[in-house]
């Protein structure tokens, strides 16, 4: 809940140029509901996708105040967040409104970003157990060809927000590797793009993308600035310059 539409228009106007011909990773912006039209109009044309933070369950129907999944495709969005941390806390969403989500948003031909995350610090076993689950229910109305196209966003809930604790490395590429384990069993092929956020910035974005099975980042708070944005999005389209695939911000 950060910008408002005047704010989102200054920053896109910063950021696009900023962005002009970066290759080797994806880029993607998710402003809030009230200015992804401005999103529409800035980045028309120049590679960066956009789409929202949220999405009803629903295809439509009396839930006032709601935005359906229709409404998120009429503005040309290509990207919609899924079961956030903060959806799920706030909001009380389950795995199973958070797997009806994500089957709305490919029914209108876009990209659920799907967030996964244990809600605190412990073993590595103890967050693959909880992470994998979360990512077997959220998949579990699609098929194995609608599976392959989604990306995975792990975010620790630990490690999201002002003062929390980052978390290492290792920690993130041996989760990151079980998820890609799962999701290749799931979709019997090629597995998404599984991404990583969680205090990511420009000091620890070359550390996080070092680790095993990392694809790209999901950048919260240090996205606020379209510079930093932008310098973190150079990070990772050198590390994907140097590697094969894409990276996806």
């Amino acid at each position: 809940m950060n910008l408002t539409s005047t704010e989102v228009d200054a920053y896109l106007r910063v950021l696009r140029p900023l962005l002009a011909g970066l290759t080797g990773c994806d880029t993607f912006v998710l402003p809030p509901f009230t200015s992804i039209w401005v999103a529409r109009e800035r980045l028309a044309g120049s590679g960066i996708g956009w789409g929202a933070q949220d999405v009803h369950p629903e295809g439509d129907g009396p839930h006032t105040g709601d935005v359906s999944a229709a409404m998120l495709a009429d503005l040309g969005c290509q990207y919609v967040e899924v079961g956030h941390s903060e959806r799920r806390r706030d909001h009380g969403e389950t795995d199973d409104e958070v797997a009806r989500k994500v089957r709305r948003v490919v029914d209108q031909a876009m990209v659920p970003v799907i967030c996964v995350g244990e809600p605190v610090y412990g073993s590595v076993s103890a967050a693959i157990d909880q992470v994998t689950r979360q990512v077997e229910l959220a998949l579990a109305a699609l098929g194995p060809s609608e599976r392959a196209g989604v990306v995975i966003a792990y975010e620790p809930v630990w490690a999201i927000g002002t003062g929390a604790r980052p978390a290492e490395p290792a920690h993130i590429g041996a989760v990151q590797a079980r998820i890609h384990a799962l999701l290749r069993s799931l979709t019997g092929g090629p597995d998404p793009r599984v991404i990583y956020g969680g205090s990511v910035d420009e000091s620890t974005a070359p550390g996080i993308l070092a680790a095993d099975a990392v694809d790209g980042l999901f950048v919260g708070r240090a996205a606020l600035d379209p510079r930093a944005f932008a310098r973190i999005a150079g990070i990772a389209a050198a590390r994907a310059g140097a590697e094969s695939g894409r990276s996806t911000t």
